[in-house]
């Protein structure tokens, strides 16, 4: 059982940056995949990027080259830099991990909030 832990969420101005992090408890190095997804108010859980085990990423177009996900393996954390802000960003972000390739089991994050308001 991976177990993830989100961070760096909160309240910033239109055209802000915020850095999200997800923490796991074990080696993420050989992960199949790992993503982050948002769900806002009344709205579906959409996902917003994914990044492989060679770590390349993609990204859902409504990004608009604003984000960046990445992962750091000796630390076994995954990062958003969300830059450029806009008010429709605010969502509870969550993180999502598939260890295999070979299992359909995915983890997921308790979330953390992001607002972005004036």
């Amino acid at each position: 059982q991976v177990q993830l832990v989100e961070s760096g969420g909160g309240l910033v101005q239109p055209g802000g940056s915020l850095r999200l992090s997800c923490a796991a408890s074990e080696s993420i190095k050989s992960f199949f995949t790992m993503a982050w997804w948002r769900q806002a108010p009344g709205k579906q859980r959409e996902l917003v990027a994914i990044i492989d085990h060679y770590d390349d990423p993609t990204y859902v177009d409504t990004i608009e080259g604003r984000f960046t996900i990445s992962k750091d393996n000796a630390k076994n954390t995954m990062h958003l830099q969300m830059n450029s802000l806009k008010p429709e960003d605010t969502a509870v972000y969550y993180c999502n991990a598939r260890p295999s390739s070979r299992s359909s089991d995915t983890y997921w994050g308790q979330g953390t909030q992001v607002t972005v308001s004036s």
